[in-house]
C-alpha cells in the first residue's frame, strides 16, 4: 500500500498469527515496515511460524504463546506484552479455534463448544481492545475484528454435498455478535480516537476438490474464492491514517458472495 503514513513504523498486534489468514496479515505489515507481534496457542507454533518468516523479506515479527480462550487471556497477554502493550497502535483479532469446529455425529455443537466460541470471537476480542486502550499512555488508534461471511448471512446448502460439510452454526452466530461488538466499541472508544472495524471475508483458496471449487463459483458473483494475496489489503486500509473517519464498518470481501 502507497499511503503517505506507512513510512511511520507502528508495532501491530496480530492474534492467531499462524494460519492462513493470520500469516499473510504477518507478511504485509512486515513489508510496510511495522514492528509485528503475533500469538498462537503453543511454543511450537511460535517457533514454527518464525521459521516460516525467517529470511523473508520485512525482517522477523514477534511471537508469543497464548490460549484465547482462558478466563484471563487478556491480563495474561497484557502481561506478556510488558511496556509494549503502550505501543501497540493497532490490533487485529483474528485467532480461532479449529478444533473447537469439530462436530460430533450429531453435528449439533456442545454447550462447551458454544461458550468456548463466543469466548474466543467475543468476549477475549473484547477484553484485548479494550486492555489495550486503558494502558497508560496508551498508542492504541485501531483495532480491527476478522469476520466471516457467515456472520452475514447464513450458510447455502448448495455448497455442500452433506451437512457435515457445513461451516458448524456456533461459528456463524459467534461472528455475527463480532459484528455487533465492533459497532459498540466504535462507539465507546471514539472520544480515544480509536477506531473499531470488521473484516467478514468469503471462503479462500486452499484443500478443496475440484466438485467444491466449481459449487463455490457458481455461488459467487466474480465467479471464485478468494485468493490469499487478497486478505491482507483491507486491513492494511483499515489500520492506515486514510481510514480516521471509518469506524464502526463490517468490510465485506467475499466476491460479492452476500449480495444475493
Amino acid at each position: 500500500m502507497k499511503m503517505k503514513d506507512m513510512a511511520a513504523k507502528k508495532t501491530i498486534l496480530i492474534t492467531g498469527g499462524s494460519g492462513k489468514i493470520g500469516q499473510r496479515l504477518v507478511e504485509a505489515f512486515l513489508q510496510q515496515g511495522d514492528d509485528v507481534i503475533f500469538t498462537t496457542r503453543s511454543m511450537e507454533s511460535v517457533a514454527a511460524t518464525l521459521a516460516y518468516f525467517g529470511g523473508r523479506e520485512g525482517g522477523q515479527p514477534s511471537g508469543l504463546a497464548i490460549d484465547l480462550c482462558e478466563v484471563d487471556a487478556a491480563k495474561k497477554l497484557m502481561q506478556a506484552l510488558g511496556p509494549r502493550a503502550g505501543q501497540v497502535y493497532g490490533i487485529v483479532n483474528n485467532a480461532r479455534d479449529r478444533d473447537n469446529l469439530a462436530l460430533s455425529q450429531l453435528l449439533v455443537p456442545s454447550r462447551e463448544q458454544w461458550m468456548r466460541e463466543y469466548t474466543m470471537a467475543v468476549v477475549t476480542s473484547h477484553d484485548l481492545i479494550w486492555s489495550l486502550a486503558q494502558v497508560p499512555g496508551s498508542m492504541l488508534r485501531r483495532a480491527v475484528n476478522v469476520g466471516s461471511i457467515y456472520g452475514v448471512v447464513a450458510t447455502n446448502p448448495a455448497l455442500y454435498e452433506n451437512e457435515a460439510q457445513r461451516a458448524p452454526i456456533h461459528y456463524g452466530v459467534a461472528k455475527a455478535a463480532l459484528v455487533h461488538l465492533t459497532k459498540e466499541l466504535a462507539v465507546r472508544l471514539a472520544s480515544l480516537g480509536i477506531t473499531v472495524n470488521a473484516v467478514s471475508y468469503g471462503g479462500v483458496e486452499g484443500r478443496m476438490d475440484p466438485a467444491f471449487l466449481e459449487r463455490y463459483a457458481k455461488l459467487a458473483p466474480n465467479g471464485r474464492m478468494l485468493r490469499e494475496e487478497e486478505l491482507a489489503g483491507t486491513v492494511q486500509y483499515l489500520m492506515s491514517e486514510a481510514a480516521e473517519s471509518v469506524t464502526g464498518q463490517n468490510l465485506v470481501v467475499d466476491g460479492g458472495w452476500t449480495l444475493w
